[in-house]
């Protein structure tokens, strides 16, 4: 039964890792696509062009929502700046979607790698007591396999924390972007 509990918290550390990397994926696309519309939108307004179509949802869609539900002309100062405020939260919500599982992965992998290796070397000890230490390399492959759990555990969370770390750096990048399309937004159409 420990061996099969050992084995369960190796795949769910092999499938958090999985999980890990297609959001990181998942996200780096975003990600990307998200700049080019914020970069699409500062260019159009710099050179005041028409501003960019974008697909309801997208991070350029919320900010162009903004400047036609608040920011234009005839708006008072307090509706502009309600308007600009609800759509960087609405950004801001729209970039840190999903990025909970990767903290929570972070979090857990560690313990369950843990977990893993007190279950795998619980199983090596109930085996050494029914049979004795007549096989000292079957203890010793026992507990390098244990180990694998807390090496798997670790080794998930530091590719995690590094994935984690460089989202927030990306995200903080957007949200100065949405910031300075809003407040150029703002400009345009202040009278």
């Amino acid at each position: 039964m420990m061996l099969f509990l050992h084995d369960a918290s190796l795949y769910l550390l092999y499938a958090a890792l999985v999980l890990a990397l297609f959001l990181a994926v998942e996200r780096s696309i975003f990600y990307t696509h998200a700049h080019r519309q914020l970069q699409s939108l500062l260019q159009s307004l710099h050179e005041r062009r028409a501003l960019p179509d974008f697909r309801s949802g997208d991070v350029g869609a919320m900010i162009v929502a903004a400047f036609t539900h608040g920011l234009h002309a005839t708006a008072s100062q307090k509706i502009a700046d309600d308007a600009a405020e609800q759509a960087y939260i609405r950004v801001q919500h729209k970039l840190t979607q999903r990025l909970w599982m990767l903290d929570t992965i972070v979090t857990a992998a560690p313990l369950l790698g843990l977990l893993g290796t007190i279950l795998g070397i619980f199983d090596t000890f109930t085996a050494l007591a029914k049979s004795g230490i007549s096989d000292p390399q079957g203890v010793s492959a026992g507990i390098g396999t244990a180990l694998l759990a807390t090496a798997m555990g670790i080794g998930t969370a530091l590719i995690c924390v590094v994935i984690y770390n460089a989202f927030l750096a990306w995200i903080e990048r957007l949200g100065d972007e949405t910031k300075l399309a809003l407040l150029e937004m703002s400009k345009q159409t202040a009278p």
